[in-house]
């Protein structure tokens, strides 16, 4: 049930870092409203506003940001943005897949965007359900600190997981849980019950099988652009089914 995940790891500091950014308010009221939307405005009874609020909470967006896009998601803020939830699908370079999902009030906008930057790194925007089907969506649970791993299997087996990860990172240790998207909500909160720090509960899409990439320059353009399609302001996630030779770690 257990394993190590190198890749995890650096996904997991990049994001502490972008968690400082401006871009990273903008995604997370996105979040909110569709969230709200989606269920109803009351936290306590939509788990996915209640995991949007801790992430906002967490990059220290203010109450008051969080207060108006739980009513821009409710209707009861006047907004014309009309977000809809998109996914794309592409190419990276050397055959690597890649999914791309976005918040967006124009579908256009979005999708030439993203069609600019795949072409300029060497890849290629493509039709929906061309890389979908070598994904899984899942429920991840990311835990922070030190993790007895005995305890962990124990509540993950609890929880229903499907398997967990632990992050090679000494100086800020942890895991991540998986389990099916039905389940997540159970998942999170037996963790929490049973003494386990989580900072995240989430859907991912998780790669089947990975690329190994080699190759330094290719390497390069992949990295270029997942950076690249982050940055769009109407992208909340990219995931590839890459991973790094140990070499291009050093």
């Amino acid at each position: 049930m257990s394993g190590h995940s190198k890749w995890a790891t650096i996904k997991r500091q990049k994001a502490r870092v972008d968690a400082v950014r401006g871009k990273t308010f903008t995604q997370l009221s996105r979040a909110i409203i569709v969230a709200t939307r989606n269920g109803i405005p009351d936290p306590d009874g939509n788990f996915q506003l209640r995991t949007a609020i801790d992430k906002a909470k967490a990059a220290g967006i203010p109450n008051d940001n969080i207060d108006r896009a739980i009513a821009k998601g409710a209707g009861t803020l006047d907004s014309s943005n009309q977000l809809e939830e998109i996914r794309y699908e592409g190419y990276g370079a050397g055959g690597v897949a890649i999914i791309v999902e976005a918040l967006t009030d124009n579908r256009n906008r979005t999708a030439a965007d993203l069609r600019s930057a795949f072409t300029k790194r060497g890849g290629n925007l493509g039709e929906m359900g061309c890389v979908g089907w070598m994904f899984d969506l899942k429920g991840v649970c990311a835990i922070e600190g030190k993790v007895d791993e005995d305890k962990l299997l124990e509540a993950a087996l609890a929880g229903g997981a499907d398997v967990y990860e632990l992050l090679e990172d000494e100086e800020q240790p942890g895991a991540e849980v998986f389990t099916t998207v039905a389940n997540l909500e159970h998942l999170n909160s037996t963790l929490r019950s049973t003494g386990f720090k989580v900072s995240d509960a989430e859907l991912r899409w998780i790669p089947q099988t990975t690329v190994l990439v080699s190759d330094p320059e290719q390497s390069k353009q992949l990295l270029k652009l997942v950076e690249v399609l982050e940055a769009l302001d109407d992208v909340q996630t990219v995931t590839a089914n890459f991973d790094l030779a140990e070499e291009l770690y050093d």
